[in-house]
């Protein structure tokens, strides 16, 4: 198991978002939390980084419970993508990406060649080597995205979170984020956890599917098993049709009203 919650509960002042979620995530696994606009997906996302506190309940990163686990540890075993990102647009990509390797940096010490055989590749992998010399600020969306996700690669984590990976983006873009982050779950094994708005990618690019529904646990299975027509109305009100993907091996729905 690589991240777990059990009844956990996230408060926003008084009110309840999280009400006793449960979730759990294999490692190597592509897991992806669905649900409305509202529904506490971003909220778990950051209670699972530890950017915010759990109200009750617990939260085990390899059966650990994440509280007890030094930051540093946390870092250099999970890399986090948050939906909102802030930079200097005039850093560089090989800049931004070095960042990745300061969870590994012991006090006072500097970049060393093996931290910087990593960046390099880092950058590789996620094709921005022609890139590596240009500013932030220069880069197209999908360029950008990719760039942070090289930066999350370099600390050679073994679980990546991201929460909404494609806002933001056109949907060439958006398809270009989901390939990569695919190829290095499978080829580096990464567990990827992650937040999409749209159920057609989530079901192409996921192992299983997370559904939460006002802070609570409401489905969670494989694609095929979550992209029903019962769910769509219960959970997003959505009348549709569903039809199968032979060429990815994954369900996909068409809305045909609102409910």
């Amino acid at each position: 198991m690589a991240i777990e919650t059990k009844n956990l509960q996230v408060k926003y002042g008084d009110k309840l978002i999280l009400k006793n979620v449960n979730f759990k995530v294999d490692r190597g696994e592509i897991v992806t939390i669905i649900g409305p606009n509202g529904s506490g997906k971003s909220t778990l996302i950051k209670a699972l980084s530890r950017f915010i506190k759990a109200y009750s309940g617990k939260i085990y990163l390899n059966g650990r419970d994440i509280y007890t686990i030094p930051t540093k540890e946390i870092a250099r075993e999970m890399a986090i993508l948050p939906q909102v990102k802030h930079v200097s647009a005039d850093i560089t990509v090989e800049n931004l990406v070095s960042y990745g390797r300061y969870p590994h940096l012991k006090f006072g010490k500097r970049l060393d060649k093996n931290h910087k055989e990593i960046i390099t590749w880092a950058i590789e992998k996620t094709g921005l080597s022609k890139l590596k010399n240009r500013y932030i600020g220069t880069l197209s969306g999908g360029e950008r995205q990719r760039a942070w996700i090289a930066m999350a690669l370099a600390q050679k984590p073994n679980i990546l979170i991201l929460d909404e990976p494609t806002t933001y983006l056109d949907i060439s873009y958006q398809l270009e984020v989901l390939e990569l982050v695919k190829e290095l779950n499978e080829s580096l094994k990464i567990t990827v956890i992650m937040v999409l708005h749209d159920l057609n990618q989530a079901a192409r690019y996921s192992d299983k599917i997370y559904v939460l529904k006002s802070g609570e646990s409401c489905q969670y299975g494989r694609p095929d098993r979550i992209l029903e027509k019962k769910l769509l109305k219960d959970v997003f009100r959505i009348d549709a049709h569903i039809y199968e993907d032979k060429v990815n091996n994954c369900p996909y729905f068409i809305p045909h009203k609102i409910i």
